[in-house]
């Protein structure tokens, strides 16, 4: 995972990066909190993870790339640790199938738990002797691991309530928030200009390789919807026969319709009293206010055309979200569910949080990108191929993790992380 970051500033910020490691190291044991250990070790699919994975995993990552290199004297806990929690870095070594990491019952949960504590304590025993020189040479690295666990973090919640959602009991991962009602307002459109723009990260702060280099794009006069699509409207999308009607499908997405894969939402469920969906807090009446969620890229590329509208592309979608705050629901705030969108008063909202927003841009290189060699190169570039990106972070994203020029991407077909919509169209 290369990275771009804010030039080196020495020995000074080690204080800010340290407590921000144990920060994050604290909010991923919290995520765990209330799980019984058969939660943890559970793969409800072949895309999720069992909790005790990513919690170990992560800690592989401090481990691999920044301990056992550059900690005199560090000795993992166990030998075959490497095997089991690298991911895909082919350049770190062998590993653990992916579709199989539900079948690891050893290490325990507890056994799991002691690791982290030995790589945390580890970790802050590197950062603590560190002198100017190595601190300048690791700074980047416990930066972008600290990125890592909060990526880590958000595919945690997915793959629970993936996880939750097929067992009949429905449970609750955690209880549910109430949030004042409010209605989403009519959606309008937001007027932009067609001209010369610079995406991409300018180089100050963190950001990921993948939004990088900073370049110019041509846009044609484009609007964009003041808000995302809501669940009430999506519900019309499905009454007035979207998921019957092949003219407003793609063909790969039709062809899972046909097979009965996609037939609404992920989640939903037709009861006697109405739509429900599991959400991280059990099984609850839709709110027709909220954003939708956890549907494809074909399902939102298919709504888009049923509208009239179109998805936006993703240089779209970041010059309209550059001039805004990154405010909004995030994990942060314990919802962990979208909530209806506040009154728009001239720009978009809900640009950031609620839900992540399908783009029809494919994840593709930057002009100019390069990845950097080995290991920490593999992050992104490789996956540039047959994913589409989406922007804007969701309810399960950790605050502080998104900025405008992030580029989250997945497979069209893919509707478990917390993927809504919103509206473009050309002016």
């Amino acid at each position: 995972m290369s990275i771009q970051t804010r030039p080196h500033q020495g020995p000074g910020r080690k204080g800010e990066l340290q407590a921000r490691f144990s920060e994050i190291r604290a909010q991923s044991e919290e995520l765990a909190r209330g799980l019984e250990p058969e939660d943890q070790t559970v793969q409800s699919m072949p895309d999720c993870s069992p909790t005790k994975w990513h919690l170990a995993h992560v800690s592989w990552f401090f481990e691999t790339f920044l301990l056992s290199p550059h900690l005199k004297g560090y000795e993992t806990a166990h030998p075959q640790f490497g095997f089991l929690f690298n991911s895909y870095y082919e350049a770190a070594g062998p590993r653990h199938n992916r579709f199989e990491r539900g079948l690891i019952t050893r290490p325990t949960v507890s056994e799991v738990a002691a690791y982290r504590t030995h790589v945390t304590q580890a970790m802050n025993d590197l950062i603590d002797s560190a002198d100017e020189t190595l601190w300048e040479q690791i700074e980047p690295v416990v930066e972008i691991g600290n990125h890592h666990e909060q990526q880590h973090q958000e595919l945690i919640l997915m793959d629970i309530l993936n996880l939750f959602a097929a067992n009949p009991l429905r449970p609750a991962y955690r209880p549910w928030r109430a949030h004042e009602a409010r209605t989403s307002g009519r959606l309008s459109f937001v007027d932009y200009p067609g001209g010369v723009f610079e995406i991409g990260h300018h180089g100050e702060g963190f950001a990921y390789d993948n939004e990088s280099p900073r370049h110019e794009v041509l846009l044609r006069p484009f609007r964009l919807a003041s808000r995302a699509v809501t669940n009430g409207e999506w519900l019309s999308f499905i009454e007035d026969g979207g998921y019957r009607r092949p003219d407003l499908w793609l063909a790969d997405g039709w062809a899972r319709v046909r097979t009965g894969e996609f037939a609404a939402p992920l989640y939903w469920e037709k009861t006697s009293s109405g739509w429900e969906a599991m959400i991280l807090s059990g099984q609850h009446k839709i709110d027709a206010e909220a954003p939708v969620v956890h549907v494809s890229y074909y399902e939102a590329d298919a709504y888009a055309r049923w509208a009239g509208k179109r998805l936006p592309t993703e240089a779209e979608w970041e010059v309209a979200a550059g001039a805004l705050p990154i405010t909004g629901n995030f994990a942060d705030s314990s919802y962990l569910r979208p909530l209806a969108a506040p009154d728009a008063t001239g720009m978009p909202v809900q640009m950031f949080g609620d839900v992540w927003e399908w783009t029809q841009s494919p994840y593709t290189a930057y002009p100019g990108y390069r990845p950097e060699p080995g290991a920490l190169g593999e992050y992104n570039g490789k996956f540039m191929s047959n994913q589409m990106v989406l922007r804007g972070g969701c309810c399960a994203t950790p605050d502080r993790h998104v900025r405008a020029t992030y580029r989250n991407f997945f497979y069209p077909h893919q509707r478990w992380p917390f993927a809504g919509l919103r509206l473009a169209e050309d002016a």
